[in-house]
C-alpha cells in the first residue's frame, strides 16, 4: 500500500481503506479462482495495482465519464481506476465468466458503486465510452477491430476519446497501422525497475 501512497499522496480515507483491502481480497479469491499468477500475488501492489494506475498518470478521468475495461481478468486496470475515480463509471468485461465473478465479489466487498461487470465478449458490448482501457489482452489490430464502434463522439478530456492500453516492450511493429498512436513511458512517472519497458499507448478513435 505504501507504493500507492507514494505516487498518489492525496487519497481520501475511503480510498486508502479500499486500496488497503485489495491484497486480502485478491489472496482470498485467487486461492479459489486463479486470476493472478502465483508468483505475482506477492507483488500485487506494484505489478497490478500501480501498473493499472499508470493510466491515471496519462489521463485523469472526469466525473460522469464512461470507461470500458476490455479483458479485465480479475479487475485490472478497472478496479484500481474505479477506486481512484469514484465519480467515473466503469464497465468491466471479460469472456471468462469465473473471472467476472471475482470482479463482482471484489467490487461488492469494496462497495464500489461505479463498477459494473459482465461476462461478455468485447465485440458484443453495447454503448459508447469516452475511453477503452486494457492490459495487453491481444495485438492492437484485433483490439481496435473489437472496439472501434464503441467510442463516444464528443471528447471532454485532455486526450481525445479512444484507447488507453497498457503494454510493454518495443511496439514499433504493432503500431505500424496507427499513425496517431502516442506512447507514454511509465518510467516518466514511476521509478521502480518493473516499469522499465512498460507504456501506456493512447490511440484516438472516432466511431465509424
Amino acid at each position: 500500500m505504501k507504493i500507492i501512497s507514494k505516487y498518489f499522496p492525496n487519497l481520501s480515507e475511503i480510498q486508502i481503506e479500499q486500496f488497503s483491502k485489495l491484497e486480502e481480497l485478491y489472496k482470498e479469491w485467487n486461492a479459489q479462482i486463479n486470476v493472478i499468477s502465483r508468483k505475482d500475488i506477492g507483488e500485487l501492489y506494484l505489478r497490478h495495482i500501480l501498473h493499472s494506475l499508470g493510466i491515471a498518470k496519462v489521463q485523469l478521468f472526469k466525473p460522469n465519464a464512461t470507461i470500458l475495461d476490455v479483458g479485465t481478468g480479475g479487475g485490472f486496470p478497472g478496479i484500481p481506476l474505479a477506486i481512484l475515480f469514484p465519480e467515473t463509471d466503469f464497465y468491466l468485461v471479460d469472456s471468462i465468466g469465473k473471472k467476472i465473478k471475482v470482479v463482482n465479489e471484489v467490487s461488492k466487498s469494496l462497495n464500489l458503486k461505479n463498477v459494473k461487470a459482465a461476462h461478455i465478449r468485447a465485440e458484443n458490448v453495447k454503448g459508447e465510452f469516452d475511453f477503452i482501457v486494457s492490459r495487453a489482452v491481444t495485438n492492437m489490430d484485433d483490439f481496435v477491430k473489437w472496439t472501434r464502434n464503441k467510442i463516444a463522439k464528443k471528447s471532454k478530456h485532455t486526450l481525445k476519446n479512444g484507447i488507453l492500453y497498457l503494454k510493454g516492450g518495443d511496439l514499433t511493429d504493432e503500431l505500424v497501422n496507427f499513425s496517431k498512436a502516442t506512447q507514454y513511458d511509465l518510467t516518466n512517472f514511476f521509478e521502480e525497475d518493473f516499469f522499465e519497458t512498460k507504456k501506456v499507448v493512447h490511440i484516438p478513435m472516432k466511431k465509424r
